[in-house]
């Protein structure tokens, strides 16, 4: 199995799959947004993730599409008797520079620590966020709508760079 930065409609159904089923509860259930506390943390986790070319979390990102688009499609075929084979238009969150991937890594862990001290349930949300946000950053549509973020984290690995090496401050 290689990795792909291609998603197709089975990819996409699983990711709406996932995202359905933790937005009915939350939608159901008075809408808290405690509720989606979880899932926001993996999502957000899934992007700064599509955000990388390369690397362990540039890995991660390709395989998430390639296991979407595989248990997607068997899903799909053997729920509707249909095939979803077809692709959908790829993009991609391009432009982190060294001082944006400290942010991302700085983020990812964070979102880890969060993991490590969650619940079942909400470990389960995480992934599931992290699965949906990384996939669904293989669509152009939403890299397209989150092609501002890789500028803006690189931002501020900037600002960050720029005060621990003391500059304009004396």
């Amino acid at each position: 199995m290689t990795a792909t930065d291609k998603l197709t409609l089975g990819g996409l159904l699983v990711a709406l799959i996932i995202l359905t089923c933790n937005l009915y509860p939350w939608y159901r259930g008075g809408r808290e947004m405690s509720k989606l506390a979880a899932f926001g943390k993996g999502t957000s986790a899934g992007v700064c993730i599509a955000m990388c070319p390369g690397g362990i979390l540039g890995w991660a990102h390709s395989r998430s599409g390639t296991v979407g688009n595989g248990l997607g499609e068997r899903t799909s075929q053997a729920a509707t008797g249909t095939a979803s084979a077809q692709g959908l238009t790829t993009g991609q969150l391009v432009g982190l520079g060294a001082t944006g991937a400290v942010i991302v890594v700085i983020a990812i862990l964070l979102v880890v620590l969060a993991y490590k001290e969650a619940g079942k349930k909400d470990k389960r949300r995480i992934l599931g966020g992290a699965y949906v946000g990384s996939t669904l950053c293989l669509t152009a549509g939403v890299a397209g709508a989150l092609a501002w973020l890789p500028a803006a984290v690189n931002g501020v690995g900037d600002g960050i760079v720029t005060a621990v090496q003391g500059a304009g401050i004396l």
